[in-house]
């Protein structure tokens, strides 16, 4: 009997194909903003996401979706075309960013956010996360 081979990487969803998943098939989603100056989130990117148990409940429980914060690319998420208003300034902010990571004390990156299969956020944390923190974190869902 052959066992399943176990994805080596995490199945990151755009934002449209979050959309269209959450439509179909509901179930916890777990975002990861970053940008291209954050050290902390590269360090994440090599040391946390190649993480085999980290990947394995990744795919298994959750849509994950990787976004670069400063991404100019615009889309239609739930509806809503959302873009990055301010593409003169070298380090704006996309809209679906400030939608769903804004705080009173601004904002920090790496940015890990958890929501449930109704799309309700349920944790949010503005900061390094190592693999073991991560898992923590993605077993209360």
């Amino acid at each position: 009997m052959r066992l399943p081979i176990q994805a080596q990487e995490i199945e990151w969803l755009s934002f449209p194909q979050l959309s269209d998943s959450l439509d179909v098939n509901p179930k916890p989603v777990f975002l990861f903003f970053h940008t291209d100056w954050c050290s902390y989130c590269r360090k994440m990117e090599k040391d946390v996401f190649t993480n085999k148990e980290v990947i394995k409940i990744l795919n298994n429980q959750f849509y994950a979706v990787k976004f670069d914060a400063e991404s100019k690319e615009s889309f239609i998420f739930d509806g809503q075309l959302l873009k990055n208003s301010n593409l003169q300034s070298k380090a704006s902010l996309h809209e679906i960013v400030v939608l769903l990571a804004s705080r009173r004390e601004g904002f920090a990156f790496p940015t890990t956010l958890i929501f449930d299969k109704n799309f309700r956020v349920i944790k949010r944390k503005f900061s390094y996360l190592s693999s073991k923190k991560l898992l923590d974190l993605l077993k209360i869902h």
